[in-house]
Formats: C-alpha cells, sequence, structure tokens
C-alpha cells in the first residue's frame, strides 16, 4: 500500500490519547457528517502501546484533591465502563487508606465525590478504619490510619489488551492506524500553521494535527518552538516566577510480586479494590527489621494477571541528570535506568507487609520488568490540554494518561467546533493566569 502524501487529521501516538482522540474523532465527524475514520491517520514510530502506555499499571480511580482533576476522572471512568470487554476493564473499585495528615483532604475529596454523583463511602477515625479494612482482608494490619476512601467506581485494566481493543474500535470506524513511522518534523507557514508533517516515510499534508505522544511530548513541544522556561504568576500576591523549567522528568517506581494473584483475593473470595496507602508510621524492612524511613511514603498495588502477579509502585523520584537526553528518547539506552533497583523492591515489599501479613517474607519473589518508566511532568505536575500553532492540539498528560480514556473525546469534540468545560482548566495560560489547581499532602506529585 502507498504511503499517503495528505489526511485532513494526522494523530501522532499510537498509545491511550492518540487512539482514543482518533477513535471518538472519527464518531463525531460521522455524527456530524463531516467525514468519517477515512480522513484520520495515526502515526507511531514503533507500534500500538508500544511506549509508556504499554507498561502503565492501569490503575483507574478518581481519588484527586483538586476539583478539575476528579470532574475529568468522573467522565474517564464513565468512558472506560461504556465497554467493559473491549477496554478488558475490571471495575474493582479503589481505595484511599491514609494517615491523619491526609484526612482533611481526603475528607474534602469524598464530599466532593458525593457532590458529582460519584460512588464512595468514607471511613473516619483509627478504630474504624482498622475494622473496616479487617472486614476485608482479615490479614490487615497497618498502623496509624485514620481515613479509608473506598471508591465503588474505577477499578484497572490490562493495558496492552485494552490498547488493542481500542484500537480495533478505531480501525472499525475506518481509521488508518501507520506502525513504524516516525515523525521528524512539523512545517509551518508564514503564520505559525502546521500544513504537513514529515515522516521517515514521507510527508503528508494535513489540515490538523494532535499530539498523544507521551513522555515524548517534550520533543514535539520543541519542533513547535514552543518555549522550554515559563513564568508563573502567583495567585496569592500576583508576583511572578519566571525562568521556570516547563518540563520535569520523575522515574515512576513500579514492579511485581510473582505470586499468585487469587492471595489478594477479599475475605469472601472476591477480587479486591486497587489498594492506595499513604503513611506516616515508621516503615520497617520485612527482611531483617532495619528502619527503611521515618518519613511519610505511599504505595499502591492490585492483583493482575496481565502482569502474573501483585503488581503496583510507590512514589517517584525526580531524574535530577541528563535530562535533555531524556526529552529526546525517554527509554533510551542513553536515559536513567527505568527498571527499579533493589532499594525499592526492598521498601516496596516491606509496605505491603506492613499491610498485609500474607505478604510478610515474600521479597524474594520480586520481579524487575518494565514497568513505570520516565514521566515528563508539567511544572504543577497536572496536563496541558490546548491548541498551539492554530491547528495542533497538544495532549500534554503529566503521567496522568492512561486512567484518562475519555480526555480523547473530548478532545475529539473540541476539534469540531464545541469547547470542553472539563478541558478549560487545563490550557496552558494557566500558569501566566496563575489559575493554578490547589496542591494536596500526598507524597505523590500527581495527586
Amino acid at each position: 500500500m502507498a504511503f499517503p502524501t495528505k489526511s485532513t487529521y494526522v494523530i501522532i501516538g499510537a498509545g491511550i490519547h492518540g487512539l482514543s482522540t482518533a477513535y471518538h474523532l472519527a464518531l463525531e465527524l460521522k455524527a456530524r457528517r463531516k467525514g468519517s475514520g477515512k480522513d484520520i491517520i495515526v502515526l507511531d514510530k514503533s507500534g500500538i502501546s508500544a511506549g509508556a502506555t504499554g507498561i502503565a499499571c492501569g490503575v483507574i480511580r478518581n481519588n484527586y484533591f483538586q476539583p478539575a482533576m476528579r470532574e475529568l476522572m468522573a467522565h474517564s471512568v464513565n468512558v472506560w465502563e461504556s465497554d467493559r470487554e473491549a477496554y478488558s476493564y475490571h471495575p474493582v473499585g479503589y481505595m484511599q487508606i491514609s494517615c491523619e495528615s491526609m484526612h482533611d483532604d481526603v475528607r474534602t475529596i469524598y464530599e466532593q465525590q458525593c457532590a458529582i454523583g460519584y460512588r464512595s463511602s468514607f471511613v473516619e477515625g483509627e478504630k474504624d478504619c482498622m475494622k473496616y479494612m479487617q472486614g476485608l482482608f482479615d490479614d490487615w494490619q497497618a498502623q496509624n490510619i485514620t481515613s479509608v476512601l473506598h471508591e465503588k467506581q474505577g477499578g484497572y485494566a490490562n493495558n496492552t489488551t485494552s490498547m488493542y481493543g481500542l484500537a480495533g474500535k478505531a480501525e472499525n470506524e475506518g481509521v488508518r492506524i501507520m506502525t513504524g513511522v516516525q515523525v521528524t518534523g512539523l512545517v509551518q507557514d508564514n503564520q505559525g500553521t502546521i500544513k504537513s508533517v514529515e515522516t521517515n516515510k514521507g510527508s503528508i499534508a494535513c489540515d490538523y494535527v494532535v499530539i498523544g505522544a507521551g513522555p515524548w511530548v517534550t520533543h514535539f513541544w520543541e519542533m513547535l518552538d514552543l518555549p522550554k522556561f515559563i513564568s508563573i504568576k502567583n495567585p496569592a500576591d500576583g508576583s511572578m516566577k519566571t525562568d521556570i523549567p516547563m518540563w520535569v522528568y520523575w522515574c515512576l517506581q513500579e514492579g511485581t510480586l510473582g505470586i499468585d494473584p487469587d492471595i489478594q483475593k477479599t475475605n469472601d473470595g472476591k477480587m479486591p479494590p486497587v489498594i492506595h496507602v499513604d503513611s506516616d508510621a515508621p516503615l520497617f524492612s520485612d527482611e531483617d527489621g532495619s528502619l527503611i524511613t521515618d518519613e511519610m511514603w505511599g504505595i499502591y498495588y492490585k492483583p493482575d494477571t496481565h502482569f502474573g502477579g501483585i503488581q503496583g509502585g510507590a512514589a517517584p523520584y525526580k531524574v535530577e541528570k541528563n535530562a535533555d537526553e531524556v526529552a529526546v528518547d525517554p527509554y533510551g539506552t542513553e536515559s536513567p535506568e527505568f527498571i527499579v533497583g533493589p532499594e525499592f523492591a526492598h521498601m516496596w515489599v516491606s509496605a505491603l507487609a506492613h499491610c498485609q501479613k500474607r505478604f510478610s517474607g515474600t521479597l524474594a519473589k520480586f520481579r524487575r520488568e518494565p514497568s513505570g518508566g520516565i514521566g515528563a511532568f508539567t511544572p504543577d505536575s497536572f496536563p496541558v490540554f490546548d491548541v498551539f500553532r492554530q491547528n495542533c492540539y497538544v495532549i500534554a498528560d503529566s503521567n496522568h494518561g492512561y486512567k484518562m480514556l475519555g480526555v480523547g473525546k473530548l478532545v475529539a469534540e473540541e476539534i469540531c467546533g464545541d469547547q470542553s468545560s472539563l478541558l478549560e482548566p487545563f490550557r496552558f495560560s494557566r500558569y501566566k493566569e496563575g489559575k493554578l489547581h490547589p496542591v494536596s499532602n500526598s507524597p505523590f506529585p500527581w495527586s
């Protein structure tokens, strides 16, 4: 088949955002009688789900302190629920289990979830929290827990399987997905409008471009001549902070405990919710009893047959060196290693044992495998969804990506002319205008 020289819409990236946008844009064009999926091409330098999406943990939650994130995630959960089979979606729920320093934040999350009709329950007080958790897991033993937010919606999806399901839905609408095609440039006219996408296979003239490239977004940011450093307005006093790096890189620490996933079933034999714990209790080694940390720590975990065990992670760490090399190729051989080391394994498995006795003595079962990866974070660690150069929509998810299946639907609607109130809080202009998202007490940069 000949390489195409023109397409109305060119979407860069065959991960969660590129494929979701392509599929929903095809539906929008057909419904509005403005075209069809045949007007859309998706390009990826490797393959479907070959980047960050393919090693995502797959957790789908609405546990956000920020109202705008919470409303956007409620929308995305609805999209996940619309086709559970195709999306390989497991609606087991999600639990935020927290210490006292996060109590008020989590209560606020619960109250606002209730306000938008998102189904959840909230337990307060150390004694009642212990009773509630032992009602699910008879070996629960985590200390210093004073609040439990149990989201009855959400859960997780099998990352690669769900993306092939999404790709199939897009192709059924006529979308063409082209793998092994690397974008090398974006040609602009005198007004700055993108006129064509240059690739290693040839040039594609186009009317509209969507960039959904995950951590490679920084590469395209540079192609669009967008700033590497920005100014941010302090909403409290109106002062401006200048020369703030637009992109910060974090290494996401995740791994798998290679034991039977069924070991984590609840007392009544059901598959459990995804568990997330933020604790200020001293964490001791499950191996030798030594102190690992007396500072606040956080982990998450779930049984997952896709990973073949108990999969999860802990708070990420900043990549402090070789940032320019990371920007070019987040998973390249010159980038910081994204396979976690023994320190993470020791901490994570010890934290599992701190929470549930069944995990004690399992450190030897830890497996190092591609999971997590490098994330490109914005200055405030929240996404940017906006149009640049008149006809180029940039989806910069700031590593909130996989759970946000619904973003592609909203982007498709915006491309067709309908402005989204859910995406409005994530415009690039918020930095200059000081319209920033509130910050929680979580040890995770994306909560």
